[in-house]
C-alpha cells in the first residue's frame, strides 16, 4: 500500500529538496534500491521485500520525473504512488533481471556520462547482486557515493511522518500497558514474545517486525537473543523492546519489568536510567549534536568514563528501525528541528547483568518532548 497519509505535495517537496542538495553536490541523480529509500521518495509500501528474489531500482534525476525500474508484479502498487514514471520487465530473469532496462533508463533519464549518487555512507546497503551492479556499472554514467544527499534528507522528519511516528508509539504504549495480563511468574518467555506481539496488532500494529528482550535474576545478559522457554521467576527482571510498523512508520521503545518486588539494587538501576534519559532529552536541542546527547548520559550512567561496548546510547528513527544519526562520540550530526530520536542509555553491573531503557523523542525549536509515554522512576512489578 501507499503512504496515502502523506499529501501529495509532500512528496513533490521531498524531490524538490533532494534535487537541491544534488545540484549542491554536483550529482545529475540518485539510484535508489532499498525499501526504505524508495518508500521515502514515493510512499511504496510492501512486505513483499521480504522476499530476496527480486531488485527493485528507483532513479531521482535532478531534472525530469523520477522513474520506478521494477518487476511486473509491482506495476499496480507502484501506480497510486508518487512516481513520474514506470518502467517494468517479467522477473525474475536469470540472465538479466533489469539490469539493461535500468542502463536504459538511466541513459535516458540522466545521460550519458551523467553523475549517478548512489547512498554508500555508515547504515546504507545496495540491494542487487554483485554481478548485476558489475554489469550495471558497465554503463556509460559516472557512479559515485550521493554525498550524504539521501541521509540528511530522512534525518529531518515532516509533521505528517512525526504525527505517523506519534501514533506508532501510541500502539506501543498501549501494548506495554498490558504487558501485567500477559506476563507472571511462570511463563516461558517464548509465550510472553508470542502475546505481546499479538498485543500490538490488537491495538493497532500493521504488523511487528521487531520484538527483542531478556528475562534475568537481577538483570539480563543481552537483549538482541532469541525468547527461549524459560519461564520467568521471582526476581527476574524482564525487558520488552519493540519496533512496530504503523503506516510504513517505526517506534522503537522498551519497558522493564520486575516479577515480584525487585531488588535495591535493581530499583536504583532503573531509576539511574530514567535519570539519563531525561539527562539526555533535556540537551536535545537544535545546535547541540548527537555526540552531546551522548555525553549527557554517560555522565549519569558512568561519570563521564564513556560508555559501554554496546557502542552508542541511541540514534534516529523512522521509515527504518535505526537510522542516523548515531548517539556516540563520533558522531557530530548537528540536531535539527524534527529529527525524530531514540534515547537508549544502558547499564552494565555484572557479568551477563545489565539493564537498558529506551523512549522516543522529537526535537523542537523548544527542545525535545516524548513520543513514547515517559516510563515511571518506580520499576513495574509484575505477579509472582
Amino acid at each position: 500500500m501507499s503512504l496515502n497519509l502523506i499529501a501529495p505535495e509532500e512528496f513533490a517537496a521531498r524531490h524538490d529538496r533532494a534535487r537541491s542538495l544534488m545540484r549542491r553536490a554536483g550529482l545529475d541523480g540518485l539510484l535508489l534500491t532499498t525499501p526504505a529509500d524508495i518508500c521515502y521518495f514515493t510512499g511504496f509500501l510492501t512486505r513483499f521485500w521480504e522476499s530476496p528474489t527480486r531488485p527493485w531500482f528507483l532513479i531521482v534525476p535532478v531534472q525530469g520525473p523520477t522513474v520506478a525500474v521494477i518487476p511486473q508484479i509491482g506495476a499496480a502498487l507502484m501506480r497510486t504512488c508518487a512516481v513520474g514514471q514506470i518502467r517494468t520487465w517479467r522477473a525474475p530473469d536469470l540472465e538479466d533481471d533489469g539490469t539493461s532496462l535500468l542502463q536504459d533508463t538511466l541513459i535516458d533519464s540522466i545521460g550519458a556520462g551523467g553523475r549517478v549518487g548512489v547512498p554508500s555512507g555508515h547504515e546504507t546497503h545496495l540491494r542487487m547482486p554483485l554481478h548485476d551492479w558489475s554489469q550495471l556499472r558497465s554503463a556509460p554514467v559516472d557512479f559515485r557515493g550521493d554525498a550524504g544527499v539521501v541521509r540528511t534528507l530522512r534525518m529531518t522528519k515532516s509533521t505528517a511522518e512525526i504525527e505517523l511516528i506519534r501514533a506508532t508509539c501510541a500502539v506501543a504504549d498501549r501494548a506495554f500497558a498490558r504487558v501485567p495480563s500477559i506476563a507472571r511468574a511462570g511463563d516461558r518467555l517464548s509465550d510472553v514474545f508470542r502475546r505481546f506481539q499479538m498485543l500490538g496488532l490488537e491495538e493497532g500494529a500493521d504488523w511487528v517486525p521487531y520484538l527483542a528482550g531478556a528475562a534475568g535474576q537481577g538483570g539480563y545478559a543481552d537483549v538482541i537473543s532469541p525468547a527461549t522457554d524459560e519461564p520467568l521467576m521471582p526476581g527476574d527482571v524482564l525487558m520488552l523492546d519493540t519496533g512496530l510498523i504503523r503506516r510504513g512508520y517505526f517506534c522503537d521503545f522498551d519497558r522493564n519489568y520486575s516479577v515480584g518486588a525487585p531488588t535495591s539494587e535493581i530499583a536504583e538501576a532503573h531509576r539511574t536510567l530514567i535519570a539519563a534519559t531525561e539527562a539526555g532529552r533535556a540537551i536535545c536541542r537544535p545546535g547541540n549534536s548527537a555526540a552531546d546527547i551522548f555525553h549527557a548520559m554517560d555522565k549519569v550512567l558512568t561519570g563521564g568514563a564513556g560508555g559501554a561496548d554496546v557502542g552508542r546510547y541511541g540514534h534516529g528513527l523512522g521509515l527504518q528501525l535505526t537510522e542516523a544519526p548515531s548517539l556516540m562520540p563520533m558522531d557530530a550530526t548537528e540536531l535539527t528541528e524534527g529529527m525524530v530520536l531514540t534515547l537508549e542509555p544502558s547499564l552494565v553491573f555484572g557479568p551477563d547483568r545489565m539493564m537498558v531503557h529506551e523512549e522516543n523523542i522529537v526535537i523542537t525549536a523548544d527542545g525535545a518532548h516524548y513520543l513514547s509515554s515517559r516510563a515511571g522512576d518506580d520499576l513495574l512489578v509484575l505477579d509472582t
